[in-house]
């Protein structure tokens, strides 16, 4: 646990020089969602949280840091194992900020935010950002960034959302849902797991085929 933390912050390292990056897409949706909080979390976890998390795979691909993963005393699969730990942990810090500030701008704007409906909204932008990573990721370790485009996934669920505003439809729309939501969250939980197993044998045959891969043998 101690070196799949210190992979995490590693990742947090070599993020951080990018961070205004993020801060502009977060300034973006704090300017264009404030008339509707309920939106702001899932927003910022489908712009935002979906692009750090996958940015130590950009930046590994750019800066060639496979060779420095291989220099590290870490197993390949501890690697890959911090890599979803600092995406979960991108996760956390996006929905706790998203709703300390959701929570503020429905108190300015007087608006109804019940319990039952911010639990929605960060079940809602769990299940974003799971299938966001749980698609992505294994793709990454197995052929790279740099041929895995982004927008393979990310596009289908910006459209998904765009077709959701477009229909008017609000959180309060998947009120049925609410005792469905403890299923989500493990479901999702599953989902995540089910993705490392993926990323690890992913990472296992492109070892097997002679190709370049992050960390020690495991």
């Amino acid at each position: 646990m101690i070196a799949v933390a210190r992979m995490a912050m590693l990742d947090l390292r070599t993020v951080a020089p990018h961070r205004y990056q993020g801060l502009a897409v977060f300034g973006v949706c704090l300017l264009f969602l404030t008339h509707n909080p309920v939106v702001f979390v899932p927003a910022l976890v489908l712009l935002l949280t979906s692009q750090v998390a996958a940015h130590p795979f950009l930046i590994a691909d750019k800066a060639g840091l496979e060779t420095l993963y291989a220099m590290l005393p870490l197993r390949r699969r501890t690697v890959i194992y911090g890599h979803y730990a600092w995406a979960v942990a991108s996760f956390v810090a996006t929905a706790a900020v998203g709703t300390a500030l959701t929570l503020l701008l429905a108190r300015i704007q007087s608006a109804p935010l019940g319990g039952r409906t911010l639990l929605t909204v960060l079940t809602l932008s769990w299940a974003v950002f799971v299938v966001n990573v749980a698609i992505q990721f294994p793709l990454f370790v197995r052929f790279g960034y740099s041929r895995i485009s982004l927008l393979s996934t990310f596009l289908p669920l910006a459209l998904v959302m765009m077709a959701l505003a477009r229909l008017h439809l609000t959180i309060v729309t998947f009120a049925e849902l609410q005792t469905w939501l403890p299923l989500l969250w493990v479901a999702g939980a599953a989902a995540l797991v089910a993705s490392v197993a993926v990323a690890v044998t992913a990472d296992h045959r492109r070892v097997r085929n002679g190709a370049a891969a992050p960390g020690r043998e495991r």
